[in-house]
């Protein structure tokens, strides 16, 4: 949170220089890998008097370097998220007619070493932490499977090839040790995807997007107010489609009051802005009427869809908050410790004198990416914000 208000009270970044990446993202990048996964699942996992007619691993996986960042053409540090498409399921274990699902993911904070071949191609080495996390099962309140989360020495190396400026493609390999201790199996992951890299923009765009002539606001005020006095079904029509988008999660709030702030540290020339934000909450649940509040540091990509004399409309999408929040098991769910994430889909508008008022509606959701073996989650309905613009 400090390091955060350090930022936003930075002279250089509250200077007309929005134009450009501010320090903290220049030379860095984010990525998605996709690939094969694999990781021997077997009756040795559960305990000894159960066992299971037949285990089902499926093998799709991706990996999002969620940043990374080049100090030099030799060496980058990234931090990365690695989970399945599709969980292990233990089926008819002890004859139960009945499947099991297994969910495990790896986040990685990882040092990255390149030996260049050519221009354009290099190899590359990764090391670094990797934090383990499986989430295990229970039969009529017997554990059959353990819950594990602890930290391995997660391995990678590869190559990377640069297609454009902008653009790398990647392909390699990462692992992760078995640890007999918690009866987890070693994870190999073989993939291939590709980063974006943000390089210093030349300084004939950063005119461009500076002399735009449109409003990008450079700080905003909120106050919210949340109810479930219309349901849940934006949450849901988001979160269970054909295409989910969002997040649904087990804990449903009744209703809360927000406050935050935001400021812009970079926008594009008419679309695309980046926000970093801080805000706190209270909320109280719809089953039990649970009192809580959360405290959160978040990014908000705001794109702005239309403008008009009258408004400028956008939509903004918030994902990977880091946060607090004050309770751990809400409604009889276990939504792991007290640290969470925020995520929040919204669509606001701009308008009034100067375009200094805004609106904005949004759905929420507090989950700790499967960092923890118990990830409950919490819902957040329709929430309608008043804010102003400075």
């Amino acid at each position: 949170m400090v390091v955060l208000m350090s930022m936003l009270c930075d002279p250089a970044i509250g200077q007309d220089k929005r134009a450009q990446y501010p320090s903290f993202l220049s030379n860095s990048y984010i990525g998605l890998q996709i690939g094969y996964i694999d990781y021997r699942f077997s009756n040795s996992q559960i305990q000894t008097s159960f066992t299971a007619a037949s285990i089902r691993v499926p093998h799709l996986a991706v990996r999002v370097l969620l940043l990374g960042h080049d100090f030099n053409k030799y060496l980058s540090v990234q931090l990365s998220y690695m989970r399945p498409v599709q969980w292990v399921d233990y089926q008819n274990v002890n004859g139960d007619q009945s499947g099991h699902s297994v969910w495990m993911n790896v986040a990685g904070l990882t040092a990255r070493s390149h030996l260049p071949l050519t221009r354009m191609l290099s190899i590359y080495g990764e090391g670094g932490l990797g934090i383990i996390t499986r989430k295990g099962f229970e039969i009529d309140q017997k554990s059959v499977m353990t819950d594990a989360n602890y930290g391995s020495l997660l391995l990678g190396g590869g190559l990377q090839y640069r297609v454009a400026g902008n653009w790398d493609l990647v392909m390699g390999a990462t692992t992760s040790p078995e640890n007999k201790g918690a009866h987890q199996p070693g994870t190999t992951f073989v993939s291939g995807g590709f980063h974006y890299n943000m390089h210093p923009l030349p300084p004939s765009q950063v005119e461009r997007n500076s002399d735009t002539g449109q409003l990008f606001p450079k700080n905003t005020v909120q106050i919210g107010y949340s109810t479930d006095a219309l349901g849940y079904s934006v949450n849901d029509f988001v979160s269970k489609g054909a295409v989910p988008i969002f997040w649904n999660a087990d804990v449903r709030v009744a209703k809360g009051l927000s406050a935050s702030f935001r400021h812009n540290v970079f926008h594009t020339r008419r679309i695309f802005a980046l926000d970093l934000g801080i805000g706190v909450s209270s909320w109280k649940s719809k089953k039990d009427g649970a009192e809580f509040f959360t405290a959160s540091a978040f990014p908000v990509l705001q794109f702005t869809a239309l403008r008009t004399k009258p408004a400028d409309l956008y939509f903004d999408y918030s994902l990977a908050g880091p946060s607090f929040i004050s309770r751990t098991t809400i409604d009889d769910d276990q939504t792991g410790k007290r640290f969470t994430f925020q995520d929040f889909l919204a669509a606001g508008a701009l308008f009034g004198h100067q375009k200094r008022l805004n609106l904005e509606i949004r759905i929420g959701h507090f989950s700790n990416g499967n960092l923890f073996p118990r990830n409950a989650g919490v819902t957040v309905p329709l929430t309608l914000s008043a804010g102003y613009v400075f």
